[in-house]
Parts: C-alpha cells; sequence; structure tokens
C-alpha cells in the first residue's frame, strides 16, 4: 500500500514556506530543497496519479492552497509524448520523480524562437522556472518506451492560469488553460492511512 504521507509533509512544509512571504526567490531556493527531498524517494505517489494516458501527457493535480498562491502537480508522460513550446506566468519547481524528461529551452526573438539548450532530466533534479526567465521550453518523455513522471510546484492554481503555447517559427501566440486530466485529488488528511 502506497503511504501518501511524504506529499502530506510536503504540503504542510511548503504551505509554512509560503506564509513566511519571504519572495518569490527565498520561495526557490527553500521550495527547491523541500522538493528535493519529496522526490528522493518514490512509492508515495497513489497509482491513479502515476498513470499514462495513450494518447496525450497528463497532469494530475494534487494539491491546491485554498488562497490560490500554490498548486502540487504530477505530470506523467508516456513513451514519445511532448509539449508544445509554452510558457508559465508564474513560477515553479519541477523535479523528476521516475523515468527522464528532455527539455528544450528557448529565447524570444522578433523571428519567433531561438532554442537556447538543451537538457536530459533524470531523477533527482529539481529545476526552477521565473517569469520571463527561462519560461519559455517544451518538455517530452525521453525515454522511447517507459513512462516518465515529474513533480510540479506552480506559484498559483497552474490549471486554472491563462498561458500561451507558441509556434516556434513565427513567436504566434494562443492563449490557453489547461485544467486538470482527473476530477480528483489524493485525500492528503486521512490519517488512518
Amino acid at each position: 500500500m502506497t503511504s501518501i504521507t511524504p506529499l502530506r509533509e510536503f504540503v504542510e512544509a511548503f504551505t509554512n514556506l509560503i506564509d513566511r512571504d519571504e519572495g518569490q526567490e527565498r520561495i526557490l531556493d527553500q521550495g527547491a530543497t523541500l522538493l528535493r527531498d519529496l522526490i528522493a524517494h518514490d512509492g508515495w505517489l497513489p497509482e491513479q496519479f502515476a498513470r499514462p494516458n495513450p494518447e496525450r501527457y497528463s497532469q494530475y493535480l494534487l494539491y491546491a492552497d485554498p488562497h490560490g498562491r500554490f498548486s502540487i502537480v504530477s505530470f506523467v508522460w508516456g513513451p514519445g509524448q511532448t509539449t508544445p513550446l509554452h510558457d508559465h506566468r508564474v513560477w515553479g519547481l519541477i523535479g523528476i520523480l521516475r523515468g527522464r524528461e528532455r527539455e528544450e529551452s528557448y529565447v524570444r526573438t522578433e523571428a519567433g524562437f531561438t532554442l537556447e539548450g538543451e537538457e536530459i532530466l533524470e531523477p533527482g533534479h529539481v529545476g526552477l522556472l521565473r517569469p520571463g526567465e527561462r519560461d519559455y521550453h517544451r518538455v517530452s518523455n525521453a525515454l522511447a518506451d517507459e513512462t516518465s513522471l515529474s513533480i510540479h510546484v506552480y506559484g498559483a492554481n497552474i490549471g486554472a492560469v491563462s498561458r500561451a503555447t507558441y509556434d516556434i517559427e513565427t513567436g504566434r501566440e494562443k492563449i490557453f488553460i489547461s485544467g486538470y486530466s482527473s476530477d480528483v485529488v489524493p485525500n492528503l488528511w486521512d490519517l488512518t492511512k
């Protein structure tokens, strides 16, 4: 049986961090440490929030702060699945739990977008996102025959944030609100399990 205790403890610690209201850089710095500790061990994520969809990557809400200050999401990538080039418009932390992900970072130019760099992210890696800085990227599963999974923390309820995808060559923007791949969230507060 999966013990969700590490996620509950992460939510409590991250809420305390947010409550201290020490600014975005402190949240990113200390939050990265908390996320690194969470993803250092596997086995706490309920299976229904780790299942790939054969047609597209999945974005499962694990927790949304009731005041909209942050959300925690599991991203599940089946083999060959990728996002379009997109932005976030809020700060974020990305921690790789299982598999490998390929992150292509882009810089916006007058003509469109230019590839700035590509990185293969391994389990235990935690990356930072800042609005307007390292905020344009495309992410894909780097494994051809396995599922990859990452845990993301965003500075808002990311499923309700108006964001954009982009045409790499023309720079044309398409606004979207992602929502989530499931109508349920894990029960963090049942202490009988």
